[in-house]
């Protein structure tokens, strides 16, 4: 993948919180990309958030960094350009949110109705948000209480070292999408009936990962045409049957049945809260050979 040398990125979309703390509150809620299979499952359940590395009341990580306290300093001063996206992976980050948001704003106003952003936030080790306090541990997630993303940029290297995904820039382009897929879905309603406590293949909890699989294949179907509203150009320019290879890729490598094999020695259909494997590399190739979010309605 490639972003436009010259196009300007946006880094107030994303807050570089790596080394510090940012307080938060309330109960932990969502759902992520990859290794939140186990949170959810637990969250579900009833397991305490703080057995997961997620606070219960976000209080727990008050020491560190103030609020906006240097924060974002990191991509606010070495992300300005697609060149920087081209050669840093953080700036990468900075740029597919640009673009995935881009998207979002253009198909929002086809709709006549307005999008609202979500911001990512860069975190190292422990973070705290609206829904708790959490450690990398979980994988990326989207807390709908915040309306924010978070990621620790470590979890990208162990999707291929843990989940024996082959890596690439495009699979961290998934995964953003993805997320943003959840904010999507909290913004029309439907995210919220994943928290209906079912799981297995069948569950709203599959249906609303594998919707969000969908969301991210239909803004790569986009991404190389959707103009970025600083230069009226596309801020991703290239995207080859190589990259969309690396996401699907991901996608199997976060697959319920991989990650229960490759952890637990055994598949168990029946505890399944983000889908197979297979489906969810059908549903980003759906939302990717369609380019239509209506195609992606995975509750039918």
């Amino acid at each position: 993948m490639q972003f436009d040398d010259d196009a300007g990125l946006d880094t107030s979309e994303v807050q570089d919180a790596r080394g510090s703390r940012i307080p938060g509150g309330g109960l932990a809620v969502g759902g992520g990309a990859a290794g939140l299979v186990v949170l959810l499952i637990a969250l579900f359940l009833g397991v305490g958030p703080e057995q997961l590395g997620l606070s219960s009341d976000g209080s727990s990580s008050s020491a560190g960094t103030a609020p906006g306290a240097g924060a974002s300093a990191g991509t606010d001063e070495k992300c300005r350009t697609g060149r920087d996206a081209n050669t840093r992976e953080d700036c990468r980050i900075v740029a597919v949110v640009n673009s995935v948001q881009h998207f979002w704003e253009a198909e929002y106003q086809r709709r006549g109705e307005r999008y609202t952003k979500a911001r990512t936030r860069l975190f190292t080790g422990r973070t705290d948000t609206a829904c708790g306090s959490a450690t990398s541990a979980v994988g990326p997630f989207y807390c709908p209480a915040d309306q924010q993303a978070y990621m620790d940029l470590g979890f990208f290297e162990e999707l291929r070292t843990k989940f024996g995904a082959s890596g690439g820039p495009f699979a961290q382009a998934y995964v953003v999408a993805h997320e943003y897929g959840h904010h999507v879905q909290h913004l029309m309603g439907t995210l919220a009936r994943s928290q209906d406590g079912r799981q297995g293949p069948d569950s709203n909890a599959v249906k609303v990962e594998l919707q969000a699989d969908c969301y991210a294949g239909v803004w790569a179907h986009h991404a190389t045409t959707t103009p970025a509203g600083s230069t009226g150009r596309p801020l991703l320019t290239k995207l080859t049957d190589e990259d969309i290879t690396d996401g699907l890729d991901a996608a199997a490598a976060v697959g319920d049945d991989r990650i229960q094999e490759r952890f637990q020695g055994r598949v168990t259909p029946e505890s399944w809260t983000h889908g197979s494997a297979a489906q969810r590399q059908e549903w980003f190739r759906t939302g990717y050979a369609a380019g239509d979010v209506a195609r992606c309605d995975t509750f039918r």
